[in-house]
């Protein structure tokens, strides 16, 4: 089936054939995988397995009303560059036109919402339908819709059943009418699934809450959500075959209580296919834990937003995986879904026949149209069953799949969902930046004068209070805080501090500030680890020492920078308190520790190198947030490794803020002069020499913790050999000698493949080069990281180094470079690519389009 990505090379279309799949959806299978690969057209892009072939002079470029279209690379480099790199854009009807064999399919659209040339942002308004007469996207928005959920881009997923063999798929993209709308699109892919995945047959029954019966095969179905409860999110390429994405489902469970795991559990599939959803959706769970008297008292709860007036199949994964739950009712439990009962004795080991047998239920559900609230939440609530037969009173649930039915009208786009036309949106915006004013300009009035009466006052008490002068500096952090604009293009901000905790709260929290509770320290004071909300949520709680001056104003910088970002690779500032000459800050509590902690001077177990690597890349994310993924560039300032923090996961995020400093301007390499702060061992030599600071400070930094996750040793040793006193300079010395293997972690000999470390140590030395205009970004260091960890799985999972190899060449490929052309990574052998260049960019091309696809149909073959 087709796979697109817009795209200024023409890339192959790979095409993948399925196996038939046996129609009785409880047959035993193997898992949903491709048979064999058939390649056609010059040049190629790969990400994860996928291949991406654009559709110049192909027969499915598009048919449009009017001129062609074009294609463009986007303003702003993404962090993926396959798909999203480029995109076809028109401001006219165009139309893509696939023959498919008979069967139910996905379909996913892929969006990057950016400036492409002279299509700006916030124009593009448009929407998409399919032959059939189904609706899938009315007056789209894919800029609100990303900055609405925080995130880069946006895929949106459909499954369409085609009855009949030959048949066409059509999807038309429409630009929405006036003010100058247009349409585009980054990526297509079209997949097929098995029979019965998730339309019901007629052999099989769906229980249902409000609608009971079977899944229409004539409806389309969205995928809302695909959350792998309790787990990690489960990229496209660790699904069974089918390219989905398992979103982590910590954003929408009221209460995260227990999440156990057993990953070494050998699943059995006797009750449901094995391409039902990825091993890790049943190897993790959420459940209530052990305290009986406690379960009764609350439900486990998930919180989905969904749009009224349609309806939704709801499917629950489960599996008991707990060696302690063997028989029926040893652990049972209510399901209510909307506030219904759906279940009254759910009871996985009756369902599913035994422990570690996966299995799934599916119910169906009608939200009511509720005038105006064009939104409402969908509650999913598991309760222990209350007559206290079951041995455990607990409720479990390891995987949650939502999907939005088609209504009468083959419409999944409900327009209440939709932001207003282009022409609206744009008036609106105008109309508010004049409310805002004139509001602004009374309250505005008030508010001066209530801070400068409050000022004078203040100010009057410091004369008779000096111990109020540090509280001083409170107070302007907050005021300014409280008014600092923010970007919804660029960065998911919040305007203040989430939450106040009282100094009571905070003492209940560490037991009246226990030594006991302490987990580090440093200049500005203590950190404790608390417990909030009831003693269920653990916190860090950094209170700041009164005396220390230095630390007061990290404290405030800390304040000002995490008060603004969320990242998942960034820790998160959850409140504050202010009492007097206390200040105090609650972050989200990191189970883990520091990254240090797991490397080196320690009794903990080493970390295995895939996990080094993901750590490595997580933290590289976060960086790469800081320096490109807001407004005005952040420079941390302080990268090292107790500075990178371990979740109860293993997710990386970068800590720390009280050194960062924010750019005057975007621009890339732009400096702030400034006196040298950091730690030694980390300081950027250009930083240091000559007080001029840039976001390749950190990039400096973070070489040096890679050579550090690599080496497992300080970045500084003053007692071996003189060589060795700096990790730097003496990994790139091995490093060019060829001997880097020959300082590894001991725990790690035997372990890293010798393409991997190459990779790895590529990158690494890169980071670290002294003129810091050769150093790499952070775009292309995550980049590079991520393909040193796919050379790495590939070899653990026995793939030849031949394929290997082509990985490698297909990344140079998407950065636009040939065998002339040197990567920033350079490829060929042990010396770094001199080249200035510090970020990837692709030549644009205004006469081409590219579109690429991946075939996944007999019917697709040339």
């Amino acid at each position: 089936m087709p796979l697109f990505n817009h795209s200024i090379h023409s890339h192959p279309c790979l095409s993948l054939y399925l196996p038939p799949l046996p129609h009785h959806p409880h047959r035993r299978l193997h898992p949903y995988r491709k048979l064999r690969h058939q390649l056609w057209l010059p040049g190629n892009s790969l990400e994860f397995g996928r291949r991406w072939t654009g559709d110049i002079d192909s027969k499915f470029s598009p048919l449009e009303k009017g001129k062609l279209s074009t294609t463009s690379p986007a303003a702003e480099q993404p962090l993926l560059l396959v798909p999203y790199s480029t995109a076809r854009l028109s401001r006219n009807e165009f139309t893509y036109s696939f023959p498919l064999t008979a069967g139910q399919k996905y379909i996913r659209l892929h969006f990057y919402p950016s400036s492409y040339g002279e299509f700006n942002r916030s124009k593009a308004f448009f929407s998409v339908k399919t032959s059939g007469g189904y609706t899938l996207l009315s007056n789209f928005s894919a800029a609100l819709a990303a900055d609405d959920l925080g995130k880069e881009n946006i895929v949106k997923e459909f499954c369409i059943n085609f009855h009949e063999v030959g048949e066409k798929l059509n999807i038309t993209f429409t630009p929405t009418a006036g003010a100058n709308a247009y349409a585009f699109i980054n990526g297509i892919e079209i997949v097929s699934m098995p029979n019965y995945l998730y339309y019901t047959s007629s052999e099989e029954e769906a229980s249902g809450v409000q609608i009971i019966g079977q899944q229409n095969s004539l409806n389309a179905l969205e995928m809302v959500y695909r959350l792998n409860v309790g787990g990690q999110v489960v990229p496209p390429k660790d699904d069974t075959g089918m390219f989905r994405t398992w979103d982590t489902d910590d954003d929408y469970c009221v209460k995260l209580a227990f999440v156990p795991a057993n990953t070494s559990i050998n699943l059995k599939f006797t009750q449901k296919p094995n391409y039902t959803a990825p091993l890790d959706v049943y190897r993790t769970a959420r459940t209530m834990g052990n305290n009986k008297t406690e379960n009764m008292g609350y439900n486990l709860t998930w919180v989905l937003p969904v749009d009224s007036g349609f309806d939704y199949l709801i499917r629950l994964h489960f599996c008991e995986f707990q060696p302690e739950i063997q028989e029926q009712r040893d652990r049972e439990f209510t399901i209510l879904i909307a506030n219904q009962t759906a279940e009254n004795h759910a009871d996985v080991i009756k369902w599913s026949g035994g422990n570690g047998i996966p299995t799934y239920r599916d119910y169906q559900v009608t939200t009511p149209s509720q005038g105006s609230n064009k939104k409402q939440k969908l509650y999913i609530q598991l309760h222990p069953n209350p007559d206290y037969r079951t041995v455990y009173n607990d409720a479990i649930l390891n995987g949650i799949e939502l999907f939005k039915h088609s209504n009468s009208e083959h419409n999944l786009a409900g327009d209440f969902n939709i932001p207003p036309s282009a022409a609206q949106f744009t008036s609106r915006e105008s109309n508010k930046m004049k409310l805002v004013a004139i509001t602004g300009g009374v309250v505005g009035g008030v508010v001066a004068v209530s801070v400068l009466c409050f000022f004078v006052v203040h100010q009057m008490k410091r004369k008779r209070d000096p111990g109020l002068r540090d509280r001083a500096l409170w107070w302007r952090a907050v005021f300014h805080i409280s008014t600092k604009s923010s970007d919804a293009h660029r960065s998911s901000l919040t305007s203040n501090l989430s939450r106040h905790f009282s100094l009571q709260d905070i003492k209940t929290a560490t037991k009246n500030f226990d030594k006991g509770y302490i987990v580090g320290e440093g200049g500005f004071g203590n950190v404790y680890k608390g417990y909030i909300n009831g003693g269920t949520t653990p916190v860090a709680i950094k209170r700041l020492n009164p005396e220390s001056q230095q630390g007061a104003h990290e404290f405030m910088t800390e304040i000002e920078m995490l008060s603004q970002l969320r990242h998942i690779h960034l820790v998160s500032l959850i409140g504050y308190c202010n009492h007097k000459r206390e200040m105090i800050l609650v972050y989200e509590y990191m189970a883990n520790g520091n990254l240090r902690d797991h490397l080196y001077n320690t009794d903990n177990p080493p970390l295995p190198w895939t996990q080094r690597l993901q750590i490595c890349i997580g933290a590289a994310r976060g960086l790469h947030y800081l320096h490109a993924g807001v407004k005005k560039t952040i420079i941390h300032r302080d990268v090292k490794t107790t500075n990178i923090l371990l979740d109860h996961k293993w997710v990386a995020k970068v800590s720390d803020f009280g050194l960062s400093k924010m750019s005057p301007t975007s621009v890339a390499n732009a400096h702030i002069s400034t006196v040298v702060k950091g730690s030694f061992g980390y300081l950027d030599p250009e930083y240091f020499r000559f007080q001029r600071l840039n976001e390749k400070s950190d990039v400096y930094s973070f070489g040096v913790v890679l050579f550090e996750v690599l080496c497992a040793r300080p970045p500084v040793n003053q007692t071996g050999e003189e060589e060795q006193a700096g990790l730097a300079h003496w990994a790139v010395t091995s490093y060019k000698n060829g001997k880097l293997e020959e300082i590894i972690d001991p725990h790690l000999e035997g372990k890293i493949a010798p393409m991997c470390l190459e990779k790895y140590g590529e990158v690494a030395v890169s980071c670290v080069l002294d003129q810091r205009i050769k150093r790499p970004s952070m775009s292309d260091v995550v980049r590079g990281l991520e393909l040193a960890l796919e050379l790495q799985e590939s070899t653990e999972k026995g793939n030849s180094i031949n394929e290997s190899l082509d990985h490698e060449e297909s990344l140079s490929q998407i950065s636009g470079t040939d065998d002339d052309d040197k990567d920033v990574f350079h490829n060929g052998g042990r010396d770094v690519c001199d080249s200035e260049a510090s970020r990837v960019t692709i030549p644009s091309n205004d006469e081409k389009s590219s579109i690429s696809v991946m075939m996944e149909d007999d019917a697709c073959v040339v």
